[in-house]
């Protein structure tokens, strides 16, 4: 990350607007769940590997959490890049609406199901522990981008 100012920066600093209304109520919903549990979320969080987590937390222990919203069933079948969060986070969600069709989604992933509302968690996901240097390479990214955030929140002529 440089020190520039990015149009992604601005573009999420306030609304990112790119989902679909269900997409978005489950991502609100996914966030008051996290904050309930202890976790600070960001959302639409970019790695290093150029690929985005729809919500990622952080909980005063480090521990790090990657939730995947699905909106639709043909979402879930158009995109099959969950697997590749796996080695940036503690534990794995999926996130969807109450009435998408559960049963497709792998068994080996934590699940929640939400609205705008709230959330539940209805399988709790594996734990599998990040490496040191790795938890130490994602935590400063996440306080990097969710520190740029806050400041164009308040100050946007930057």
């Amino acid at each position: 990350m440089s020190g520039k100012i990015t149009q992604e920066d601005l573009d999420f600093a306030i609304v990112d607007g790119r989902q679909s209304p269900t997409a978005a109520a489950v991502q609100r919903g996914v966030c008051r769940l996290l904050i309930h549990m202890g976790f600070a979320p960001l959302t639409e969080f970019s790695l290093k590997t150029g690929r985005r987590i729809d919500v990622a937390g952080i909980n005063a222990k480090g521990e790090i959490i990657a939730v995947e919203i699905k909106s639709s069933l043909t979402d879930f079948r158009a995109d099959q890049k969950w697997e590749d969060y796996l080695d940036f986070c503690d534990r794995f969600f999926f996130a969807v609406p109450m009435e998408f069709p559960r049963d497709v989604l792998p068994e080996e992933t934590g699940l929640i199901v939400a609205d705008q509302f709230g959330a539940e968690i209805l399988r709790d996901s594996p734990e599998d522990r990040l490496p040191a240097a790795r938890r130490k390479a994602v935590t400063l990214l996440f306080a990097r981008v969710a520190a740029r955030r806050a400041h164009l929140a308040i100050d946007s002529g930057v």
